[in-house]
Formats: structure tokens, C-alpha cells, sequence
């Protein structure tokens, strides 16, 4: 039961004028390019989100998850909580409607988009050009997407 209301709930995280279309045209995507090049190319548009959508100054860790979660909330695209460790910064993605938009078959190269936004949010703010955002791991069976802010 519990998987037949997550995948419910899933399913409402993009709008059914879109779902079809953005599986169609993912589909299609992958004829042409390879998985390495399409995660590129969905960076790229993080990225591009980010620079729309600046985050202003943020102080604290507190401030920079509060900042992106407005941002986030504001389009529907779920919440990050952001953790520190010793060298580097964690930050758990919950519920991003890239599964429900794309399909699942495609997750592996659509969560670019995230990593894209967060590093180019973290460079607005500052942050040394050595240090990169990454996935960690694949998404749980939930959806969440982890990701390392660090060297």
C-alpha cells in the first residue's frame, strides 16, 4: 500500500498537461545523446534556473537552505535540508518532481538539474571554484537525492 501512495503521490508532482510530453521528448532525448552528455546538457539548465532565480546574501547554512527552499517551494519542487561535515556540506533533496516530469527510466541524467542549481547557487555566494556539488549515491527508494558540496 505504501508504494501505491508514493507512486500517487509522485505522479501529482508534475502537471498531466506536461507528463507526456516531457517522457515523449525524454525518450527522444536519448536517442540522440549519450547519458554523459544529456546530464551535461541538464547541468547546464540548473544552472540557468540558478542564475534566474539568485538567492541573494545568505550568512549561514540556516540562510542558504532557507533562501534555495523559498525558491524550491515556490515552483514546486520539493525542499533541501543542508548538513555540515568537517571538509564539505551534505544536501538532501526531498521530493523533486524529475521522476513524474521524465519518467524514472531517466533519473540517472535528469538530477544534472539539481547539481547544476546547487553549484551555481554555491558560486553566487562566493564559493572557490575547487569545490563541486555531487550526487551521492542513487536516490532512495522515496526520491531523496544526496548530494556532496566539497572537493
Amino acid at each position: 500500500m505504501e508504494s501505491a501512495v508514493y507512486t500517487h503521490l509522485t505522479q501529482r508532482l508534475c502537471s498531466h498537461q506536461w507528463r507526456d510530453f516531457l517522457n515523449a521528448l525524454a525518450e527522444e532525448l536519448t536517442h540522440d545523446l549519450t547519458p554523459k552528455n544529456l546530464r551535461s546538457m541538464m547541468r547546464r539548465t540548473g544552472e540557468r534556473f540558478a542564475q534566474q532565480h539568485a538567492l541573494g546574501g545568505s550568512g549561514t547554512v540556516g540562510d542558504l537552505q532557507k533562501a534555495m527552499n523559498l525558491i524550491w517551494r515556490g515552483q514546486d519542487w520539493g525542499w533541501v535540508d543542508i548538513s555540515e561535515a568537517n571538509d564539505h556540506l551534505m544536501l538532501a533533496h526531498y521530493c523533486a518532481p524529475l521522476q513524474a516530469a521524465f519518467g524514472a527510466g531517466h533519473q540517472a541524467w535528469t538530477i544534472g538539474f539539481l547539481e547544476g542549481a546547487y553549484e551555481s547557487w554555491m558560486r553566487e555566494l562566493g564559493a572557490d571554484a575547487q569545490l563541486h556539488v555531487s550526487q551521492v549515491g542513487e536516490p532512495d527508494p522515496m526520491g531523496t537525492v544526496m548530494f556532496r558540496f566539497g572537493k
